[in-house]
């Protein structure tokens, strides 16, 4: 009898333990404490931004002036986004602008980080400050300062004409070849300084024993960028790429305070394009449309430049 007892102690101590295990342990309970401190922002997120996400799927799929009723007509807002001559200019643009916010900055971005990085020189912050600054004013601000710039009497044309090159001066922002170019300057100047320092950044955590390695084995300058500063600021470069190039596709301040996205369409983005249907004209599937491939685009190419940089 005492040994059927025992056995039955033994048993049901372990299942107590087991059920402490299960609903009781540390690792649970830290679990519970996680979930509670994260429900309130999740709740937080979905109300702000997958409700409204959700809700611009929806009226994607209708024709509708936010007023009258809606009218169901289910990929023909996307086709039209594909289609309409205009709307496909704007992707051109982008393409354009990304050349400006992205892939320039990061190349001066690289090159300057080089430079600066080769040996110690004294002022280095303030001169990291300076071409940080951008990042701190809004776009607003460096969108009406540019705009003074470009302007027919701006410090641009002044300093042409200056120079005895009159013949160059030009209204920038009001020129149809010239107007996107001068926006996408604008972008490089703002992206770039932002670059420099996360590359700066980033080459402080690549070992130093692997730049001496390489003077060891006769590397050059060249040769000691590609084969350790490249590779080691891998992880920056792809957030740099995702960051500025998802920047360029979200254009809107800069290009609506400067030119409205004219002269004609010359500057046109998607999402001034949006702003437009939504407000202007009010066309509300349609801009949700165009506001849904633009959500679509930034996330396949983020994701893209995600796997990429994970690589091996």
């Amino acid at each position: 009898m005492n040994t059927v007892e025992a056995r039955a102690t033994r048993s049901s101590g372990g299942a107590s333990r087991g059920s402490r295990r299960a609903g009781h342990s540390p690792r649970a309970r830290n679990k519970r404490i996680g979930l509670a401190f994260v429900a309130l922002p999740l709740a937080f997120y979905a109300i702000v931004v997958l409700v409204p996400l959700a809700q611009s799927f929806q009226y994607s799929f209708y024709a509708w002036d936010g007023v009258s009723a809606a009218t169901w007509v289910g990929l023909g807002n996307y086709i039209t986004f594909f289609t309409d001559p205009v709307l496909q200019s704007t992707l051109g643009h982008v393409l354009v602008l990304i050349l400006f916010f992205s892939v320039l900055p990061i190349l001066l971005g690289l090159l300057s980080t080089a430079l600066i990085t080769r040996r110690k020189l004294a002022g280095m912050a303030v001169f990291r400050f300076i071409y940080f600054l951008p990042q701190v004013l809004t776009s607003v601000v460096v969108a009406l300062v540019f705009k003074r710039i470009y302007g027919p009497e701006g410090a641009l044309n002044s300093m042409l004409r200056a120079v005895g090159l009159d013949a160059l001066t030009r209204s920038w922002l009001g020129d149809f070849t010239w107007a996107l170019p001068a926006l996408g300057m604008i972008g490089t100047w703002v992206t770039f300084g932002f670059c420099m320092v996360l590359f700066i950044a980033g080459i402080s955590n690549i070992p130093t024993e692997l730049y001496e390695a390489a003077r060891v084995d006769g590397a050059g300058p060249l040769r000691e960028f590609f084969a350790v500063t490249l590779p080691g600021l891998r992880a920056q470069i792809a957030v740099a790429l995702t960051l500025t190039i998802t920047g360029a596709l979200r254009t809107f301040d800069l290009v609506w305070v400067t030119t409205g996205g004219g002269p004609g369409t010359a500057t046109l983005t998607p999402a001034v394009a949006l702003y437009r249907a939504a407000f202007v004209n009010p066309q509300v599937g349609k801009a949700a449309a165009i506001g849904i491939v633009m959500a679509l685009l930034c996330l396949a190419i983020a994701m893209a430049i995600s796997k990429f940089s994970e690589r091996d």
